[in-house]
């Protein structure tokens, strides 16, 4: 039988719905949070607890789009793209809005802390996360700023990346040639690649708990890798000429199947609600509830997003739902929804006069996913989008690369 490759070139308009459900997800667990909900017993709540997977699924994100120019010249045998312009468009496309957030979040909610400089540096270079003793203990950031431990994690990445890519096209090159054989080798790496996670969680618990290396880059790998995998394995049936070939009949069975693999994301996701996961939030776990957290948050991001990635051109379901106007808007914005979240949920808070671990639920996440929205609609107009166009003129490629 006949199968369609998946669609891999240029912008795909889906992931933007994969994106905004991401930030979104985030939202609503950082007001659960802040309102005790998720503290509380019940399955319901359980599941508002673990509304953290939206940041793995922005990890698998990265791992697959930004991965994908360097695979797709590793599985052809050519040279991959330049690192200098690919760290500028990073650095233009993350620096400028998150720095705006820092500076509100540190005049308003921290006024002593930001008049001296040296309190702003590593936030503004995104290193907070490697900071022995910060100024801001305890927690992962000071007020407002609590999930850019994340951003710091991703910013570790598009660093690492090209340095990633370059090994794993050497170790593609060696033995048989062609597209098949090269994807294999990739694969195998980036495997060896997401098993430094298991070592390095063993380095967490082993001889004391050190909860605070699991800010750091190599413990999140599986999640990156996951996506780097995907891409593999999309542009490797994408290559593959014969319609019926194996990975072609294998990413069309798992774009066709969206609905059965959204069933196990469902069903991973209710398991995740169980206390087989840990704490509800942010707590020190032991060595086997962190592994099997892990396995599971993998298994989640791969079952939800795997049929999304590997979706042929043209309509499908999956791309009606995720791919509409709507949800193609919430994805431009969806990086300032993740940015301004705490900024207003935290306003808000102390604006309302409540506190913390208090407060009607569904009315704060209306009232703080309106304002966030709107928020995120001015920094993508104001300062996303004329930072990319920047990048189009200070980014041209120049003749050494």
């Amino acid at each position: 039988m006949s199968e369609a490759p998946p669609a891999v070139e240029g912008h795909l308009d889906v992931l933007d719905g994969v994106r905004a459900i991401a930030a979104l997800v985030v939202l609503v667990y950082h007001v659960a949070a802040q309102t005790g909900l998720s503290f509380q017993e019940g399955f319901v709540n359980g599941l508002l607890s673990r509304g953290d997977l939206g940041v793995p699924v922005f990890f698998l994100l990265s791992g697959l789009l930004l991965y994908r120019p360097w695979a797709k010249a590793a599985i052809e045998g050519t040279a991959g793209p330049g690192a200098r312009r690919y760290l500028l468009k990073r650095a233009l496309r993350i620096l400028p809005a998150y720095w705006v957030v820092v500076a509100v979040a540190l005049v308003w909610f921290h006024p002593g802390a930001a008049r001296d400089p040296l309190n702003w540096l590593p936030l503004l270079l995104l290193v907070q996360n490697y900071v022995s003793e910060p100024w801001w203990a305890p927690g992962v950031g000071p007020l407002g700023l609590g999930q850019m431990w994340s951003l710091s994690v991703e910013m570790s990445f598009y660093l690492a990346l090209p340095l990633i890519a370059l090994a794993l096209h050497a170790y593609a090159a060696r033995g048989p040639a062609g597209p098949p054989a090269r994807a294999v080798r990739l694969l195998a790496g980036i495997g060896a690649l997401a098993s430094l996670s298991l070592v390095w969680t063993l380095f967490m618990h082993v001889g004391g708990s050190h909860p605070e290396y699991g800010l750091w880059l190599p413990r999140p790998l599986p999640y990156f890798c996951a996506g780097m995998a995907l891409s593999v394995v999309a542009l490797w049936a994408h290559a593959e000429p014969d319609p019926a070939a194996p990975v072609r009949r294998l990413t069309a069975g798992i774009a066709r199947s969206w609905v059965n693999c959204w069933i196990i994301a469902g069903l991973t996701l209710a398991v995740a609600a169980t206390p087989l996961t840990g704490g509800r939030f942010l707590e020190v776990q032991d060595l086997w509830t962190d592994l099997f957290e892990t396995a599971l948050y993998t298994a989640f991001i791969l079952a939800l997003l795997a049929p999304v990635a590997f979706l042929p051109a043209g309509p499908t379901v999956p791309r009606a739902i995720l791919g509409n106007r709507v949800m193609r808007y919430l994805g431009r914005v969806s990086y300032g929804i993740f940015l301004w979240q705490f900024v207003v949920i935290l306003g808000y808070w102390r604006l309302a006069g409540l506190e913390e671990f208090s407060g009607d639920f569904l009315t704060a996440l209306v009232v703080c996913g309106g304002i966030t929205i709107a928020l995120a609609d001015l920094t993508y107009r104001l300062v996303e989008r004329p930072a990319l166009r920047l990048h189009r003129y200070a980014g041209r490629p120049s003749g050494r690369e």
